[in-house]
């Protein structure tokens, strides 16, 4: 199995062997790695200021996997299909073990030797010669595409000497692209067995929070959402379930309607341009500690977490099974001492005092508000802006007016069904304004995704700052 990634010098990087850094793998060495589906060798076919090559070779044994299952006994080792089959050749699943086994700290985003580079978008090229694909170089085209990729996808022939035999089911598949290097291994990560559609191991409760930490950025929105889920997940209907679930969480589109996000395309989907909006804010009002209220699975952490602006990161849920979500999400197993120190996960209610949450500079409560009955609403006022009562508070939730732009949400739905309610900016405003004057705040308000001139943006945001 093998795959190649390429970068080429630009502004965001000016000398391309600085890849080495993002990778943790230094350009003058050739390196070999064992794991569980066999040793994968990392070398450098070109390494110069103008472009840099890293090749990932995975050599796998499938006699020794066979072994590894249960040995001789066992009716799946008896079948020859075991042993003889594409596994040392076609980038498969196996692959994307090799990736998180070689270039596991790169998919996290961090760069220790050069965190400037973590957030630059980079012009890169992947090569994946031998690449399964159930479905074709269409479903290639649908899966890549819509995250920024140009896709070339070439089938591969039977044989080459006999024309007639047809095209095999594997690819010669390149890319080209200008992302991160996190977002693009991620990526391939998740859509590569996609492509393979048979998983090599077993898929359980892990599987799903491995996609929505591999995919919780650019899955939300694409297009091809459910083809990728049940694929990843080996068609197992209750993992599906969940994560489709837990992704509904993550954004504002109406339940199993995936294209009814219309102001932003799948690359930047409305809660990406949320956290993005919230993060702005935060550094306006020059926020250094901040709580992150009804923080969920950890989305916004991971953002507050990868800006060292932020000294001190609060994450706060009712819900344990969230912060332990939010735990495995950021790998605080992995994380490094001194981020580590930066971050708190504490179990608590936006409604109720919890002294833990005073004296801090932000709050934030990024769509909270419409998940509260409307009778606790006052309870929400008097312990956020009268017991924490921090310098600023960020709230943001749905416009209710803007509903009538997404084609299939039902006339008088809202957007999620755990909604309580979804207010109209006017509503929304009466009650910041309330809040505000109330407990010795001002208050301002911004759109967060596409202002429509007629129905206003999908998401509003109120900033609160303490006067008194």
């Amino acid at each position: 199995m093998l795959l190649t990634l390429t970068a080429t010098a630009s502004p965001a990087l000016p000398d391309a062997t600085d890849l080495g850094f993002l990778l943790f793998k230094h350009p003058g060495r050739a390196q070999r790695f064992p794991s569980s589906v066999g040793v994968a060798h990392v070398f450098w076919p070109e390494a110069t200021a103008a472009r840099s090559t890293v090749a990932l070779l995975v050599e796998v044994d499938p006699i020794g996997l066979v072994r590894g299952r249960g040995g001789r006994g066992s009716a799946e080792s008896s079948a020859l299909s075991q042993y003889v089959n594409d596994r040392p050749y076609a980038a498969s699943s196996m692959l994307t073990v090799a990736l998180g086994r070689v270039f596991g700290t790169a998919m996290t985003g961090r760069c220790d030797a050069r965190p400037e580079l973590v957030g630059r978008a980079l012009d890169l090229e992947i090569s994946l010669p031998a690449l399964p694909a159930r479905g074709g170089a269409d479903l290639t085209q649908r899966l890549f595409a819509p995250l920024g990729w140009s896709v070339t996808a070439a089938p591969l022939p039977l044989d080459p000497e006999l024309p007639d035999w047809g095209d095999s089911p594997y690819q010669d598949v390149r890319l080209a692209g200008r992302l991160t290097v996190a977002t693009a291994l991620t990526q391939l990560s998740v859509l590569i067995p996609v492509l393979d559609d048979g998983k090599h191991h077993w898929i359980g409760d892990d599987d799903v929070d491995k996609l929505l930490r591999s995919g919780g950025d650019w899955l939300p929105g694409h297009p091809e959402r459910d083809l990728i889920t049940r694929r990843y997940l080996g068609h197992h209907r209750t993992l599906v379930q969940d994560a489709s679930t837990r992704f509904a969480a993550l954004d504002d589109r109406p339940d199993d309607q995936a294209d009814a996000t219309p102001d932003a395309t799948p690359a930047r989907p409305l809660q990406r341009l949320r956290r993005e909006a919230v993060l702005a804010a935060l550094r306006a009002e020059q926020a250094s500690s901040v709580v992150d209220l009804g923080c969920g699975e950890g989305a916004l952490l991971r953002d507050l977490l990868a800006d060292s602006t932020f000294s001190s990161v609060i994450g706060v849920d009712v819900s344990h099974r969230a912060l332990a979500a939010a735990g495995r999400r950021l790998q605080l197993d992995r994380m490094p001492d001194r981020q580590r120190d930066r971050l708190q996960l504490l179990q608590s209610s936006a409604t109720y005092r919890d002294d833990r949450l005073t004296g801090q500079d932000a709050v934030v409560l990024m769509e909270v508000i419409e998940h509260l009955d409307a009778d606790r609403l006052p309870a929400l006022s008097r312990s956020v802006f009268g017991a924490a009562r921090p310098r600023t508070v960020l709230v943001t939730t749905p416009n209710a007016e803007h509903n009538v732009r997404y084609p299939h949400l039902a006339a008088g739905t809202m957007r999620h069904r755990d909604h309580r309610f979804e207010w109209t900016r006017a509503e929304f405003r009466s009650w910041a304004d309330d809040v505000a004057a109330a407990h010795g705040y001002d208050v301002q308000f911004s759109p967060i995704g596409d202002d429509d001139p007629q129905v206003g943006p999908p998401t509003q945001m109120a900033v609160f700052r303490r006067s008194a």
